[in-house]
């Protein structure tokens, strides 16, 4: 198994260097057509290469998107670094930078509040997407095809009485998070924490992560947390901005749950 992924790492090297023929692969690697065939099948399968009408072979889409997503990625929690640190010393809330991966949140960054009252999340840790805000954030950007294979691998475990546990339900919470640009976990992923969050975008206008900001119900309540998104979009809007996306020229005001303009 690992002498079959060697060859097939070198084969998308050798195709990086341009289109090759499956005689000039097998020669690249020394050996057999038969043996680079079968793992040309299994690279196309992904999309890692594909075949023209010259028979020639390139490199395929799903190297592009994971290229384009990786610098993305290694970018996104040192260009958001500065302003969280800005964004904690002003609220004092615990505030993480998330990522999504496959179907699951990954915290990339976390800043502590300023109480005396710690959140058991940690850099490394993983969640759902169905019941985080930073989840819903994340997952509700994604296309169609996409949404289709992260919500494959989500079961709608039930964490508290409040979580979604339906498919239906969940689309909907996505809609309105596409519609007020932000999301909420009101006691979802864990009982008496509120949570509020916003996406970070990059250059191509996508979703590449999510600041949220976590808080106990007994240091702030719900409402009290809603008061925070007009400055949480900002905070975003701030890393979007360094990160190269350009917001379009027309914008909607955001709306709180509750019904009023931030």
């Amino acid at each position: 198994m690992s002498a079959s992924l060697g060859k097939a790492l070198q084969i998308l090297v050798r195709l990086g260097a341009g289109p090759a023929s499956l005689d000039d692969l097998a020669g690249a690697l020394g050996v057999h057509k038969t043996t680079v065939l079968r793992l040309l099948r299994t690279l196309a399968e992904d999309h890692f290469v594909y075949r023209d009408g010259n028979h020639r072979y390139h490199l395929g889409a799903t190297v592009f998107e994971l290229a384009s997503r990786g610098l993305d990625q290694r970018e996104v929690r040192g260009i958001a670094a500065p302003h969280l640190a800005v964004f904690n010393a002003e609220h004092g809330r615990t505030t993480h930078l998330s990522e999504l991966v496959g179907s699951e949140i990954v915290y990339i960054d976390k800043l502590e509040s300023h109480d005396h009252v710690r959140m058991a999340s940690r850099i490394g840790l993983r969640a759902p997407v169905h019941s985080t805000a930073a989840g819903k954030v994340l997952v509700a950007d994604l296309s169609p095809a996409e949404l289709e294979q992260v919500l494959g691998g989500v079961e709608f475990t039930r964490a508290t009485p409040n979580t979604l546990v339906t498919r239906e339900d969940y689309l909907a919470e996505l809609a309105r998070v596409r519609e007020q640009g932000w999301a909420h976990d009101r006691e979802e992923n864990e009982r008496s924490i509120n949570c509020i969050s916003a996406p970070v975008r990059s250059a191509s206008g996508r979703a590449v992560a999510a600041v949220s900001v976590s808080v106990p119900d007994i240091v702030m309540s719900y409402d009290q947390l809603v008061e925070l998104v007009p400055s949480l979009l900002a905070v975003t809007d701030r890393i979007s901005r360094d990160h190269g996306w350009q917001p379009p020229t027309t914008s909607k005001s955001v709306t709180t749950s509750k019904g009023r303009p931030a």
